[in-house]
């Protein structure tokens, strides 16, 4: 019998899976940095376009990128070395506070590398370290970015939506997950279905009930699911979206005027659909039938 091998392991393996939970919190570091730039280059670029249209002098000049500058405390400026951005072993080592201020440091970082990597580990031991694995990966890290950034920011960016939309419809070209038929009519559904919720809502009420990167997530993930899964994409983040809102609102008071962003929960939709979505789907039918 050959060696188990970390890559092209088959699911259910210990040591694929444990060596994706430790690549995942690497990556959840990574993550990081993309949930707070991101938004920060999109402002950026919006500001010097104005400028720019306006004939005015533009107003961000320097570098800013994924990779530069390096990351820094934003109380005193100190530049985070090599030691201290190991994922989470750093923050429980400096205790949550910066090693030049002492300004604490947000627990979400840790938080976001743990899940990162649980979420890593997850989709290896359930799909194994082959293709199909790999792709779980790639699913899940730009889900994990967008709902930290929609939540931060209600916007879902444009460089990460339509990846994983045309991630989607690769994957699927030999029917890694559907077919691909399944896959390109799930992308359009996916997309018109709340693009029709959007206008109606918006034409009885006069508001805008949620954004265009709602409907380009949603697409992504018919990409990549195919359409019969849409149902219970959009049923599952219904539930989970009221559960969360509902506590929100409850345990912190949180204002029923102010909005809610509808990533997250399409987004945690999409996971649980990918991990047991056909149960799921198969429940509810034989429940309605």
């Amino acid at each position: 019998m050959l060696p188990e091998t970390l890559l092209f392991a088959p699911a259910g393996s210990g040591g694929a899976t444990l060596a994706a939970a430790l690549f995942g919190l690497l990556i959840g570091s990574f993550l990081n940095v993309v949930i707070y730039r991101i938004p920060k280059m999109m402002q950026r670029e919006s500001d010097n376009y104005v400028a720019s249209e306006s004939g005015k002098e533009l107003p961000h000049t320097g570098r800013f990128n994924l990779m530069v500058p390096r990351s820094a405390c934003p109380h005193c400026g100190h530049q985070i070395t090599a030691i201290e951005n190991i994922p989470v072993v750093s923050w429980l080592a400096l205790r949550g506070k910066c090693r030049a201020c002492k300004a604490p440091i947000s627990p979400r970082y840790p938080a976001i590398e743990l899940l990162t990597g649980l979420a890593s580990a997850l989709m290896v031991w359930t799909f194994g370290s082959g293709a199909m694995g790999l792709a779980t990966l790639v699913f899940a890290w730009l889900l994990i970015a967008m709902t930290f950034i929609d939540f931060d920011t209600q916007l879902l960016p444009d460089d990460l939506t339509y990846p994983l939309l045309w991630l989607g419809l690769l994957v699927n070209l030999n029917g890694m997950f559907v077919p691909l038929h399944e896959a390109v009519i799930g992308a359009a559904a996916g997309y018109l279905i709340l693009w029709g919720i959007y206008w109606l809502f918006k034409l009885v009420t006069g508001k805008e009930g949620m954004g265009y990167g709602d409907f380009k997530l949603l697409a992504a993930l018919g990409a990549w699911l195919g359409w019969t899964m849409l149902p219970t994409i959009i049923l599952l983040s219904s539930v989970v979206g009221a559960v969360v809102g509902i506590s929100l609102i409850v345990l912190t008071r949180h204002g029923r005027e102010k909005p809610i962003p509808f990533g997250p929960y399409l987004a945690a939709a999409g996971l649980i659909a990918l991990l047991f979505g056909t149960r799921i789907s198969g429940f509810t039918q034989g429940f309605l039938a």
